[in-house]
């Protein structure tokens, strides 16, 4: 449970960073640390890092897009913010370490994995995006 409220304080200081009005912060984080908790749960789960990180970002996404219906505000504020958790960075970092290192074999390795992550997310948040906009909104579904 530590690594969830990990991914709920990294994902509000993110939001910080990117500029996110202070209102919308919690909101941030619960995405971030329910996208994070749902990889974790998922992986212990037996699926694969890319799988869950797929599943996650489903979540994520989803969430971003409630959100931001409710909070009246795009939802790329809690998308952006949310993800966060989810993104390769670890796995950039050791193909860029293995490069360097002349170990080019962990090099393309690493980054296939890392690759394999990112594209995960990018289909994750497509598939949701895809949805249209009157399931999200109560009003417009029931005309």
């Amino acid at each position: 449970m530590h690594t969830v409220a990990a991914a709920f304080i990294g994902t509000v200081a993110f939001a910080l960073l990117f500029g996110v009005p202070r209102r919308y912060y919690f909101g941030c984080g619960f995405i971030g640390a329910a996208g994070w908790l749902a990889y974790l749960v998922l992986e212990a789960a037996g699926l694969t890092a890319t799988e869950a990180t797929f599943f996650a970002a489903l979540l994520v996404a989803l969430l971003s897009r409630f959100a931001a219906v409710w909070q009246k505000c795009p939802s790329t504020v809690f998308l952006i913010a949310g993800i966060f958790p989810l993104v390769p960075g670890a796995g950039i970092y050791w193909t860029s370490y293995h490069l360097v290192m002349g170990e080019l074999a962990s090099a393309l390795s690493t980054g296939f994995a890392a690759a394999k992550t990112a594209v995960a997310i990018v289909l994750g948040i497509i598939l949701v995006f895809e949805i249209p906009g009157r399931f999200f909104h109560p009003r417009i579904r029931q005309m």
